[in-house]
């Protein structure tokens, strides 16, 4: 069996239990292929006031860090926010190199392309194994000075790139001049046994929703990239005009404190559901008990929030980026351009309204996990076979 490491700093977390899920997803399901051990790295801020990152919920990870179904090596390497950016790849790369040469293995995953995927590819050359890297959306589409260098980079220097949707492969060969035969697509799946249709009264009554309710959720990270402010001037609009609209933010984020005040601020907040993060399970039960999924984001890879919801049977309001034309259509959805708060609540209410044929709607998701592994596997099996020739 091929030897895997698989590099990322997203995984599911006790103070974020929705941070790459997809991530532990693959690798538990390749590891049933393949033999993974999954190096699990995460930058430690200096404990000074004011250093903390603001795009996620920041936290320690101890090293007797474990994860269902995985093999896993949790270490962290030092960083300064905005100072160290343009050395994080090659640090890291100094904590993750003895570890994975521990290992021995035949090629190098990394999820996630800089800084992570660029010390994965400098710990590849250095064990002389192949690298491949997996893209996931914001680490190529939100780049911007050192960053974008880097990663440009890392693209130029690996053995292959995975993308998640195929406008992603496109915009990576467009704009960081990835060469095509070199950047494979693999959609993600989806828990088939978790996100599926279940009985919507029953767990309206488990988690307090009114059967009278027309109820939206949103599910994910509190930041303004997903659109959260734009959600709740859309949502402010509808429960104008509709006393039964609710909405439910399944999730946790830096701006929890800023969203709690706008909901304040508009006397809505006994309509607002605030469940937290949930694990899996009951992020399902959250979207079977609502009537429309939304993600109103600037920026997505191939969002599996909106395949979670689909398979759910709900209709899904989305923004048209990324890979999430590929995903709805007119039987299961609506796209809508993002940061438009006016079209988004345009679009919800229609949502709302429309008689959707929801059997069907979750009929036409099928893609597991394990598929993805297939895939993944045959790209690495690939690769290795390449390097073994050169």
């Amino acid at each position: 069996m091929l030897r895997i490491a698989l590099v990322t700093p997203m995984l599911p977390v006790p103070h974020d239990q929705t941070r790459g899920r997809y991530i532990h997803e693959t690798a538990r399901s390749l590891g049933k292929l393949a033999t993974v051990k999954t190096f699990f790295q995460t930058m430690q801020y200096p404990r000074i006031p004011g250093f903390k990152p603001r795009s996620f919920i920041y936290g320690s990870v101890g090293p007797d860090y474990t994860l269902d179904g995985c093999d896993v090596e949790a270490f962290t390497f030092p960083g300064v926010p905005v100072v160290s950016r343009g050395y994080n790849g090659h640090i890291a790369s100094l904590a993750l190199t003895p570890r994975v040469r521990r290992f021995k293995p035949d090629l190098v995953l990394a999820y996630w392309v800089y800084p992570d995927g660029f010390a994965a590819m400098r710990t590849a050359r250095a064990l002389g194994v192949p690298c491949i890297v997996g893209a996931l959306g914001s680490d190529i589409h939100v780049r911007s000075g050192v960053n974008e260098k880097m990663t440009r980079r890392t693209i130029g220097g690996i053995d292959a790139l995975l993308t998640v949707s195929e406008a992603m492969r496109q915009y990576a060969i467009r704009e960081f001049g990835a060469p095509a035969e070199r950047v494979h697509t693999i959609i993600n799946g989806f828990n088939t046994a978790v996100f599926k249709p279940l009985d919507q009264p029953s767990l309206r009554a488990k988690w307090g929703v009114k059967p009278d309710e027309k109820m939206i959720v949103y599910v994910g990270r509190f930041v303004e990239a997903k659109g959260m402010r734009e959600l709740i001037t859309a949502f402010q609009q509808l429960a104008k005009d509709d006393p039964k609209v609710t909405l439910a933010l399944v999730g946790d984020g830096v701006m929890k404190a800023e969203l709690m005040a706008l909901v304040a601020s508009t006397g809505l907040t006994e309509r607002v559901h605030l469940p937290g993060g949930q694990a899996p399970e009951q992020v399902a039960e959250w979207i079977n008990a609502a009537d429309v999924l939304t993600l109103p984001s600037w920026s997505e890879g191939y969002p599996n929030v909106v395949v979670e919801g689909v398979a759910c049977g709900r209709p899904v309001v989305a923004t048209d980026v990324g890979g999430t034309r590929e995903i709805l259509h007119a039987d299961n959805g609506i796209l809508i351009p993002p940061k438009n708060a006016e079209a988004l609540a345009k679009a919800l209410r229609q949502a709302l309204d429309q008689p959707w044929d929801r059997p069907a709607i979750a009929a036409a998701m099928s893609r597991t996990w394990d598929d993805v592994a297939v895939e993944t596997l045959a790209v690495c099996e690939q690769v290795a076979r390449g390097a073994r020739r050169r």
